[in-house]
Formats: structure tokens, sequence, C-alpha cells
């Protein structure tokens, strides 16, 4: 089995925050069974410790749970909702790694807990480190891609009377760049 550092070309050990302007947290789920709507919350934050371990690394993020957006005013006020992510009472979404994995074929799992509507559980991330490089401004860079399905039953989420119209499977796709911090 390959170590994971030498699967990762440039790797740069330090604590890294992420770079809103250049990242996109979103998720898609079935609607009525037929299609799938796809929403993005367009304010979240975090940071990222790289250890010289890859594997001793860590993840925390909160997400703004009033920042949805699927570019419809309506279904996004519904999502708001309390047969959905409740903001009113709980305004954020939150994800705390607990640790990191390496596994055969060079795939990193992010195992972490979530918590949407004030109810944590326990997901995996698989991750990819796409890569470690100079920024714009003269600073370094990194990118993640991260992606997950969760059950919006096990957080509480009604999907609306009866049961709801979405389906209950939601995947959620990370795209994230971050910029490291100076010392």
């Amino acid at each position: 089995m390959t170590t994971p550092t030498a699967t990762i070309p440039g790797y740069i050990a330090g604590t890294w925050d992420i770079d809103p302007v250049h990242s996109d947290v979103s998720f898609i789920v079935r609607h009525l069974g037929v299609s799938k709507v796809r929403g993005r919350f367009d304010t979240f934050s975090g940071s990222i410790v790289t250890a010289e371990n890859p594997l001793e690394s860590s993840v925390t993020a909160t997400i703004d749970a009033n920042s949805v957006s699927t570019r419809n005013e309506q279904r996004d006020n519904h999502v708001r909702s309390e047969d959905f992510l409740h903001t009113g009472d709980h305004p954020e979404i939150s994800f705390r790694s607990t640790g990191v994995r390496y596994e055969e074929g060079e795939t990193f799992v992010l195992d972490g807990e979530l918590t949407v509507r004030g109810v944590t559980k326990t997901v995996p991330l698989v991750l990819e480190v796409n890569g470690f490089g100079d920024g714009m401004q003269g600073g370094k860079v990194a990118g993640f891609s991260a992606t997950t399905e969760i059950s919006r039953k096990e957080f509480g989420v009604s999907g609306g009377p009866a049961g709801g119209v979405v389906g209950d499977k939601i995947q959620i796709h990370l795209e994230i760049e971050a910029n490291l911090r100076e010392a």
C-alpha cells in the first residue's frame, strides 16, 4: 500500500481558512420521485488543519442554514421552514471531523459529526485532495472535493405533509478552496 503523503503532490502542513468565494457547498435531492432538485448554501466558513501526517488532519465548518438557495424563493422559504431546516430554531449546520482514513485505491475518507436541526450524526465524506499551489496574492492555496449521502429523516427533517415530496436521500457535494494562514 502507498503511504498517503506519497499520493499528494506538493502537500503542505498547516492551518487553512475556507475561501467562500472560490468554494461551493451544494446538495441534490429527488423531487416527486422523478427529477432532482439542486441547491446550495451561499454563506459558510471553516478551517482545515493539514497535519504532518495527513491522517491526523481535521476540519471544522459552519453553514448559515438561512443562506439556502435553490433558485426559487418560494421553495427556499419552504426549505427554511419547520418542514425542513427549521432555521428559526436552528440557524446553523455544522461539521466537525473525528478522523481521516486512507483506503485502498488511494481514497481518503473524512469521518465527522454533522449537525442539522440540532441532531448530530456520524457522516463519512469521500475526500479527494485536489492539490496545493500558489495563490493569486502570493499565499498558498489548497483544494479539496468531498461527497456524501445522508438521510433527511435521520436528522428529523419531515419534508412536509404526508412525508413530503422530496426523497429521503440527500447527496452533498463540496468543492473547497482554502488559503494557508500566515504564521
